[in-house]
This record gives structure tokens, C-alpha cells and sequence, in this order.
């Protein structure tokens, strides 16, 4: 896992990854929620290639600490608002497929509750 942070956007791009590989399915409509989101937070086009690299190249050992990370660098850089939403790109995406996996509700839960508990602290 690289150490350097990510902004808001690159982290939100990896937490949907993830968390669309968790159950080791990818659907046509899981794909297109990530679009969504890439639509709406890069109204350009630009190269995700090294962020696809970097997901690519994590071990499923290493997907939880990796999300951790992207969701401390998501949250320092993002409104409750922005939170808000990519919960609901999260949750969307995990709906996709008709089936939200105990893998995936387990990450869901951790963006719950982490930012919950980052929300109360002062």
C-alpha cells in the first residue's frame, strides 16, 4: 500500500473499487455506478490507469488496510455532504447485483462506522 495520500476524488475511486472486488464479482451495473462517479467528481476525461494499477496490485489481505487509508484520506478532504454521497455510490454499488455479500456489508459497515465516530470527535 503506497503511503503518499490520495485527494478526496482518487480516494472515493478506490473505495468503490474495492468494495465492488470484495465479493470477487464485478456486474455490468457495478461498473456502471463507478462510472456515475467518475462522471459526476471528473466532468473531463482523465487516465485512471495508475489508480488501477495500485488496486490491481493488492492482495485481498491488503484490501481492508487499503481501504481504511483511502477512507482517512476521503474523509480529511471531504464535506458531510461529500460523505453522504459516496455512502450512497457505496451502497448503490453494493445493491447492484441484488446482493449485498457479507463482505461487502462489512465494508460498508466500517464506512458507517468510521466516519460516524470521526463526525463526533472534536
Amino acid at each position: 500500500m503506497p503511503n503518499n495520500r490520495m485527494n478526496k476524488t482518487i480516494a472515493g475511486y478506490h473505495l468503490l473499487m474495492i468494495l465492488s472486488a470484495v465479493d470477487f464479482r464485478l456486474s455490468v451495473r457495478e461498473d456502471m455506478v463507478i462510472r456515475c462517479y467518475l462522471q459526476e467528481e471528473f466532468p473531463f476525461h482523465i487516465s485512471l490507469d495508475r489508480q488501477m494499477e495500485v488496486i490491481s496490485n493488492l492482495h485481498p489481505t491488503q484490501w481492508e488496510a487499503h481501504f481504511r487509508k483511502a477512507m482517512d484520506d476521503f474523509y480529511d478532504d471531504a464535506t458531510p455532504a461529500d460523505r453522504r454521497k459516496l455512502i450512497e455510490f457505496a451502497l448503490e454499488l453494493a445493491k447492484a447485483d441484488n446482493v449485498i455479500s457479507q463482505a461487502e456489508n462489512h465494508y460498508l459497515n466500517m464506512l458507517f462506522e468510521q466516519w460516524e465516530d470521526m463526525a463526533g470527535s472534536p
